[in-house]
């Protein structure tokens, strides 16, 4: 049997603390199957093994080392880097590079987060700065989205680096039987003259075809929950609004199909014996299912977690972070990445003039 793969975590991060991120290792297990997963939880010892008392399948699999010191959700990054040693977040990504866990999790303050494993794991060779990539329920299942909030203004290298490391994180996490992903640029438009310089300059180096991608262009925001490619992307600003969009939309709608399923007797009887169907929505478009966005480009696997994910959505955020953990991801992302340096790349990238929208 192969060595564990042991996932840190950061006990205390996200709203509930404890009594989620311990349920939600739990309910991991049910997921992992015969792969061999143990745990490495930091924070309020006594709270912690508290939770674990709950559940006899983590007794054996599960650490607790000892903080009682946090990083709140409000600190600014640079507070957060100043103190940050010894807090149970700044221990959970330690722990990568110390070799204790291959991956760590947190729910906490997504700016610490990635200040902190910036410091600690550094950036591959080739990136600047982590990428904040979403897993999007669409038509055909999962899209990852990306970045979706740690880059506001990207370059034209940028968001081509953001293209490979979607690329490998796709196959690590969802990949299953696809050959090589399907990668879009987000845009205003399809057509070559579409958009601002910096996603004109992508396109032009991505669609060379030296690196080993199946870029297929252009996309609009339309096509993310159509499923339209298995990649997209785009440069902070604009993925999270548009993720932020795309929650709250989904939120109204199950909001207004409540309200309406409950309006009256004979709603509530058509509901009944639509049950099953709704239940099945309802797990489509539960943010659960989908929950956790690793912080690519860092020489190390980090997820961040919604912090307010329950255990569902942090057992699903711990799987996505064993995936990435035991793939092929990094390999691939550094392949790609000295193609990108290659003199004969860059020199296919001719600038277009003016930009259109």
């Amino acid at each position: 049997m192969s060595d564990p793969i042991v996932l840190s975590i950061d006990a205390m991060g996200g709203d509930h603390g404890p009594p989620a991120t311990v349920a939600g290792a739990d309910l991991a297990l049910d997921r992992f199957g015969d792969r061999p997963v143990r745990y490495l939880f930091h924070g309020d010892a006594d709270l912690i093994r508290a939770e674990l008392a709950k559940f006899p399948r983590l007794q054996g699999l599960a650490e607790v080392r000892h903080t009682d010191t946090v990083i709140s959700g409000d600190e600014k990054p640079a507070q957060a880097l100043r103190r940050g040693k010894g807090t149970s977040l700044w221990n959970a990504v330690e722990a990568l590079r110390t070799g204790g866990a291959q991956a760590a999790i947190s729910g906490g303050n997504t700016g610490a987060l990635m200040a902190i494993s910036k410091l600690i794991l550094r950036m591959m060779g080739g990136s600047d700065r982590p990428a904040i990539v979403a897993g999007w329920p669409t038509l055909r299942g999962v899209t990852a989205v990306l970045d979706v909030g740690a880059n506001i203004d990207c370059d034209a290298n940028q968001l081509v680096e953001f293209a490979i490391l979607g690329s490998a994180f796709y196959t690590a996490v969802y990949g299953g039987g696809v050959g090589r992903p399907s990668v879009a640029l987000l845009n205003v438009g399809s057509e070559d003259m579409k958009g601002h310089q910096e996603v004109r300059d992508a396109h032009a180096l991505l669609r060379s075809g030296k690196l080993d991608l199946d870029y297929r262009g252009f996309v609009e925001g339309n096509d993310i929950a159509m499923g339209a490619v298995d990649v997209i992307v785009t440069d902070g600003f604009t993925g999270n609004v548009a993720l932020k969009t795309g929650e709250g939309m989904a939120r109204f709608f199950a909001a207004t199909l409540r309200e309406q399923l409950t309006s009256s007797l004979m709603n509530k009887a058509g509901a009944l014996l639509a049950s099953g169907a709704l239940n099945a929505l309802k797990a489509r478009l539960d943010p659960s299912s989908v929950n956790g966005g690793p912080l690519l480009g860092l020489k190390g696997t980090v997820v961040k977690s919604h912090g307010g994910a329950d255990a569902r959505g942090l057992a699903n955020a711990y799987f996505v972070a064993a995936n990435l953990a035991g793939s092929n991801y990094a390999e691939d992302v550094a392949r790609n990445m000295a193609r990108l340096s290659e003199p004969e790349i860059l020199a296919d990238a001719e600038p277009s003039a003016g930009s259109a929208v």
